[in-house]
C-alpha cells in the first residue's frame, strides 16, 4: 500500500480563479454509443412536491472544516473525521425536514462531500492520471486519503488543477482524463452516504455530477495526443455510470440525481454537445436496470440542450427558472413529452427573501402544475449560501430581506404547499412575507440621493488614462529592476493576529492596542521582504480578516455575518458581505474617511523601497458579496467604483506610488452564454477603470486575476488598462501566456509559486517557469510574484519560497 505523507498545514485561501486548458476546443467527435438492454424502472415512486438540488456541507458551525484540518495534521483520526461527516449530514437531514422536506420520499439529495463533487466522481471511477498514481491504494482504488491527496498535493505528488465552478465562486478539481486513463468503479463514498441517511430514517437520492459536466469541465492528461479530448471517451463514461445505476438499483434506491450545469454552457459546437446529450441520457434511461433519473441544470438555460433531453426517457428535468429564460413554448415541450418538471424558482445563489406571491403566480402558470406534474425547487445547489439566517443578529442585518438555506427550505415547502393546496391554504404565510419585502424596501440604509447623484453623473472622461507609454516614462523613476519582485498583498495570518483580532471584537484589549500590535506586524513584514531581497513591498494586510469583507466593513450600504459560511472549496470557507444599500465610505460626507491609507502610509515610512497600496476591485466585492437585486448590477459597481476612487486618491496624496487593485473574480461572473456576455464585460471593466483612471501618470496601478480560464477574456483584460497585471500561472505551468497577445498592454507577473498547496518550490522550478515565461517572447515587461496572497500559508513556508523566488530571479536576471 503507498504512504502518503501530508503537509501540516491547512489549505491556502484564493484570492479568485484560475485558469487551465480543457483539451481541444473545435468541432466534438460523436463517440458510438453501445445498445442497451430492455430497461428495468425500479420503482415508480413520484417525484417529490418538493425538494433541493444541493445543500451546504461543511455545517453549520464549520464542523468538517475542523475535522478536516485536525485530519490533515494528525491531530484527529480517519474514524473521527468519518463521524464527525456523520453528524454533519444528521444535523442537515434534521433541518430540511424541520423546514418542510419529507424524509421518505427522495425530496432529500445526497448531498455531501468531503472536498469537492467533481473530485467524489474522480473517486467514484478512480479517475487518476498517470504521474498521480501512489495516491491508489493497494486495491488501485482511492480511499479518503489518497482522495485528499489528489485535492492538496502531498510531500511528493502534486495537486489537481483547481478551478471555478461556472459562474460561482466555488472551486472545483479540475480531472485529468487520457485516452488510457483506467476506470474503476468505486462506490464506498456513495454506500457510506446511504448508511447515514439509512439510519437516520432518511430515504436520500444520490446526486453525482453528470457525465457531459464531468468530461466537458475536464482537460487531457499530460502526454495526450494533441488532437484527444476526454470527450472522446464518452461512450466508456456513459457505460460506467450505466453501472453506477445498476448498483443503485440494485441498494434500493429509487431516484437518482444527475447535475448537467455543463448544458448551460455556450461551446465551440453546441450543436454537437446537443446531440451528445441526447444520445448520452437516452443509452443511460434505456439502462438495463436502474433509477428514475433526475437530471438539474442549474445557472443557467439549456436552450438547444433542452429538446435533446426531453426525449431520452429520464423521468425528471429541472430547469433554473432564476438564472436561466425559457418560453412558453418550452415550459410546454415540458409537459407534452411526459417528463416531469422540477422547477427552480427559489434562487439558490443569493440570499434575498423570496417574493413568495409572485413565485407562487409562476408556478401555477407552469403546463402541467394542476396535474402535479410540476415540484418546486430551488434554481441551484443551496452550497452558495450561508446555513441559517436565525444564526445571524437582527440588529447587524437585515433579516427582514433575507433567506439562507434553512429558510429557503421552507419557501420551497411554503410554496409546494400553496401549488397543491391553493393560495388560500397559505394566505397567513404569504402576507407575513409580503410585510417582510415590504419592511425592508422602506430600510433607510438602503438609499442615498446624494451617492446616486455622484453615480449618474460621470462621464466619459472618467474612465480614460493616458497611454501606456505616457504612463511608463512617467513612472520611469521608480527605479525598478528588470524582472521585479514582488507579492500579490497578503502574508502569512497567524494564529496570534487572529487571536488578537478577535480579542478587540470582545472588548478583551483596546483599539489602541490592537493598533500597536498590527503596526508591529506590519514593521515585521516590511523588514522581512527587505532581508529577501523583494524589489517591491506589500504591508501583509495583518489588519485584514477577508479581502472583501474589510471593505464591506468599512463601506456603508453592506452588512457582514457572525456565522454565515459558505464554503468556496475544501476546508476554505468565507463569510461574504450583504450588499443592500447605496455605497460610500464609512464618515461624514459624500466621500467619507480613507482606512487602508494608516497602514501604508506606515509601511511606506519603514522602507525605501515602494509599497503597493492594496484594495480590491469593485467587480470582486460584489462577486465575493450577496449583491442588491433591486437595482442593475452597473450602477452598484458604479458606486463601488467611486468609493475606491475616495480611496485610492488619498493613497496617492499620502504619497503612495504603487497602488494594487485586485480584480481576482472578473472572469467569475462572466455569464456563461455569449450573447450575454458583452454587456457584462462593458461594465465590468469599466467599473474597474472608473475607480482607477483618476490617479497621476506617475502612479501605477496594479491588478491581480486568479483561478480563471483568462483566454476567453483576454482582450477584456487588457482592456483594465492597469500598468502592471499579476496571474496565476505557476499551476498550468505558464501555458496560459499562449494566450496573451504581443498588443497586450500591460506589464505581467504570470504567478511562478503555487501557494495552494504547501509545498515549497525549488529554485531551480521556479527559474524553469520563469524561462517557460521569458520563452513566450510576447511580455515587455515581465514581473516575479507567487500566484495569490500568501494568507493561509505558514512564515517558515514562505520564508523558503520567497528565497528561492528572488534567488532564481537573480539567476535568470544574470543569465539575460
Amino acid at each position: 500500500m503507498r504512504h502518503l505523507s501530508f503537509p501540516q498545514s491547512t489549505p491556502g485561501a484564493s484570492r479568485g480563479s484560475r485558469p487551465h486548458r480543457r483539451g481541444r476546443q473545435g468541432p466534438l467527435i460523436l463517440p458510438v454509443l453501445s445498445p442497451v438492454k430492455e430497461k428495468i424502472i425500479m420503482s415508480n415512486t413520484a417525484f417529490p412536491a418538493a425538494t433541493i438540488v444541493g445543500y451546504p456541507r461543511v455545517g453549520r458551525f464549520r464542523e468538517l472544516k475542523k475535522a478536516q484540518e485536525a485530519f490533515w495534521k494528525g491531530k484527529a483520526t480517519l474514524q473521527e473525521l468519518q463521524d464527525t461527516a456523520a453528524d454533519v449530514q444528521r444535523t442537515y437531514f434534521e433541518r430540511v425536514t424541520a423546514a418542510g422536506l419529507k424524509a421518505d420520499n427522495y425530496s432529500i439529495p445526497a448531498t455531501f462531500s468531503y472536498y469537492d463533487q467533481v473530485l467524489d466522481v474522480v473517486r467514484l471511477f478512480t479517475l487518476v492520471p498517470e504521474r498521480l498514481a501512489e495516491a491508489k491504494d493497494a486495491r488501485g482504488l482511492l480511499d479518503l486519503p489518497g482522495y485528499f491527496a489528489l485535492a492538496r498535493g502531498t510531500e511528493t505528488l502534486p495537486p489537481l488543477e483547481m478551478t471555478k465552478w461556472f459562474d460561482t465562486n466555488y472551486h472545483y478539481l479540475v480531472p485529468e482524463i487520457g485516452a488510457g486513463t483506467e476506470i474503476k468503479l468505486n462506490l464506498e463514498a456513495i454506500d457510506e452516504q446511504l448508511e447515514v441517511a439509512k439510519q437516520a430514517g432518511v430515504k436520500v437520492r444520490p446526486q453525482i455530477v453528470g457525465p457531459l459536466t464531468l468530461l466537458l469541465g475536464a482537460k487531457a492528461e499530460q502526454g495526450s495526443a494533441e488532437d484527444f479530448s476526454p470527450v472522446d471517451r464518452l461512450d466508456e463514461f456513459v457505460a460506467a455510470y450505466a453501472q453506477v445505476l445498476e448498483q443503485l438499483a440494485e441498494r434500493g434506491v429509487e431516484w437518482v440525481q444527475l447535475d448537467e450545469p455543463g448544458l448551460t454552457v455556450d461551446r465551440a459546437d453546441n450543436a454537437k454537445v446537443a446531440e451528445l446529450a441526447e444520445r448520452t441520457y437516452r443509452a443511460l434511461a434505456a439502462a438495463e436496470k436502474r433509477p428514475q433519473i433526475l437530471v438539474t441544470s442549474p445557472y443557467g438555460s439549456l436552450r438547444e440542450n433542452l429538446p435533446a433531453l426531453l426525449g431520452t426517457g429520464i423521468e425528471a428535468l429541472h430547469l433554473d427558472l432564476v438564472h436561466g429564460v425559457y418560453s412558453k413554448a418550452e415550459l410546454e415541450s415540458v409537459s407534452a413529452a411526459g417528463v416531469h418538471l422540477v422547477a427552480g424558482v427559489v434562487n439558490g445563489r443569493n440570499v434575498w427573501r423570496a417574493d413568495v406571491r409572485a413565485a407562487l403566480k409562476t408556478l401555477e402558470a407552469l403546463p402541467g402544475a394542476s396535474e402535479g406534474a410540476v415540484s418546486v425547487a430551488s434554481s441551484t445547489s443551496l452550497q452558495h449560501v450561508p446555513h441559517d439566517l436565525a444564526l445571524e443578529d437582527p440588529a447587524e442585518v437585515p433579516v427582514d430581506g433575507l433567506a439562507f438555506a434553512d429558510q429557503k427550505v421552507a419557501e420551497i415547502a411554503l410554496l409546494a404547499r400553496g401549488l397543491a393546496e391553493g393560495e388560500a391554504a397559505v394566505e397567513p404565510e404569504l402576507k407575513a412575507a409580503d410585510e417582510a419585502l415590504a419592511r425592508f424596501a422602506a430600510d433607510p440604509r438602503k438609499h442615498n440621493d446624494e451617492i446616486r447623484a455622484r453615480a449618474a453623473a460621470v462621464t466619459a472622461e472618467d474612465f480614460d488614462r493616458p497611454t501606456i507609454d505616457v504612463r511608463r516614462a512617467a513612472q520611469a523613476d521608480l527605479n525598478l529592476p528588470k524582472l521585479p519582485t514582488t507579492t500579490i498583498g497578503s502574508f502569512p495570518q497567524t494564529a496570534e493576529i487572529r487571536r488578537r483580532r478577535a480579542e478587540a471584537r470582545a472588548g478583551k484589549i483596546s483599539a489602541e492596542e490592537l493598533n500597536g500590535f498590527l503596526r508591529d506586524e506590519i514593521a515585521s513584514v516590511i523588514k522581512l521582504q527587505e532581508e529577501l531581497g523583494l524589489d517591491v513591498l506589500v504591508h501583509g494586510e495583518a489588519e485584514r480578516n477577508d479581502m472583501v469583507q474589510y471593505f464591506a466593513e468599512n463601506f456603508d450600504g453592506f452588512a457582514t455575518t457572525r456565522h454565515g459560511w459558505v464554503q468556496s472549496y475544501g476546508s476554505r470557507c468565507t463569510r461574504p458581505s450583504i450588499l443592500f444599500g447605496d455605497v460610500k465610505r464609512h464618515g461624514e460626507g459624500l466621500r467619507g474617511e480613507a482606512f487602508t491609507v494608516p497602514w501604508s502610509s506606515h509601511a511606506q515610512s519603514l522602507s525605501d523601497k515602494p509599497v503597493k497600496g492594496m484594495l480590491t476591485g469593485p467587480v470582486t466585492i460584489l462577486a465575493w458579496s450577496f449583491v442588491r437585486d433591486d437595482q442593475p448590477r452597473r450602477e452598484t459597481a458604479n458606486q463601488v467604483a467611486l468609493a475606491l476612487a475616495d480611496e485610492i486618491a488619498d493613497l496617492e496624496e499620502a504619497g503612495i506610488r504603487i497602488i494594487q487593485v485586485d480584480e481576482p473574480a472578473l472572469r467569475e461572473l462572466l455569464p456563461l452564454r455569449r450573447d450575454e456576455q458583452p454587456q457584462y464585460l462593458d461594465w465590468s471593466v469599466n467599473s474597474f477603470r472608473l475607480a482607477t483612471s483618476g490617479v497621476k501618470d506617475s502612479t501605477q496601478i496594479h491588478t491581480h486575476l486568479c483561478y480563471s480560464e483568462f483566454n476567453e477574456i483576454i482582450d477584456s483584460i487588457n482592456a483594465l488598462n492597469a500598468d502592471v497585471t499579476s496571474i496565476e500561472a505557476a499551476r498550468s505551468h505558464m501555458e496560459l501566456l499562449a494566450d496573451i497577445p504581443e498588443t497586450f498592454v500591460s506589464g505581467l507577473g504570470p504567478g511562478v509559486w503555487d501557494i495552494h498547496s504547501p509545498r515549497v518550490p525549488s529554485q531551480e522550478e521556479i527559474e524553469s517557469l520563469l524561462k517557460a515565461a521569458i520563452g513566450y517572447g510576447t511580455i515587455a515587461d515581465l514581473w516575479v510574484n507567487p500566484d495569490c496572497g500568501l494568507k493561509t500559508r505558514d512564515y517558515e513556508e514562505t520564508k523558503q519560497s520567497l528565497r528561492h523566488l528572488v534567488d532564481a530571479t537573480k539567476a535568470i536576471r544574470a543569465s539575460l
